[in-house]
């Protein structure tokens, strides 16, 4: 049975547009969908606590279920925002951001949910500092990109307005 290895879809030397920018992008992107999955968790404890007041402490059993249930609501989050057709959480939309497959193809929920659990796993267990792996390779790929098999990229809107700004006024018409 013939080994089909698909070749790298985004290579940085012959289009620097898909990754110019988007490691502090990718910063930004983090830190809006960490608020965005925080709301709804900070308010279903604030809706537990004045439940446990109304009910004189019953409500306090519902405390147990928050924890479980905030990682659900994450790992939901990310599979269901990178598998959308957009291949890309509310975060990395604002940022023009889009998570690919190494070989070119879009994200899928499976792909978004276990993409965000290689994430927290890998820094819960290699501390923050294996975030620096990005500096270190050219597509700005940190490790559990790598693991997986992703890698994430300017959209293709902001990559033709880079691709317009990066070859204006030469007469390199590729791209």
């Amino acid at each position: 049975m013939p080994l089909d290895i698909k070749p790298h879809a985004y290579d940085p030397a012959v289009a620097p547009e898909l990754f110019e920018g988007v490691l502090p992008r990718r910063v930004a992107a983090f830190i809006i969908d960490v608020i965005l999955i925080g709301v709804p968790i900070a308010l279903a404890y604030v809706f537990t606590f004045i439940f446990t007041i109304v009910t004189l402490g019953l409500g306090a059993v519902l405390f147990w279920l928050l924890p479980p249930a905030t990682v659900v609501w994450a790992v939901v989050y990310f599979g269901l925002t990178l598998g959308s057709p957009a291949s890309a959480t509310i975060g990395m939309r604002m940022m023009d951001l889009e998570m690919r497959t190494w070989y070119g193809a879009p994200a899928y929920f499976v792909l978004g949910a276990v993409h965000a659990v290689f994430f927290w796993l890998s820094v819960s267990f290699f501390t923050p500092f294996i975030l620096l792996v990005a500096l270190f390779n050219e597509r700005g790929r940190l490790l559990h990109d790598m693991l997986l098999g992703t890698v994430v990229i300017n959209n293709a809107d902001r990559a033709a307005s880079l691709r317009a700004t990066l070859y204006a006024g030469t007469s390199f018409k590729g791209l």
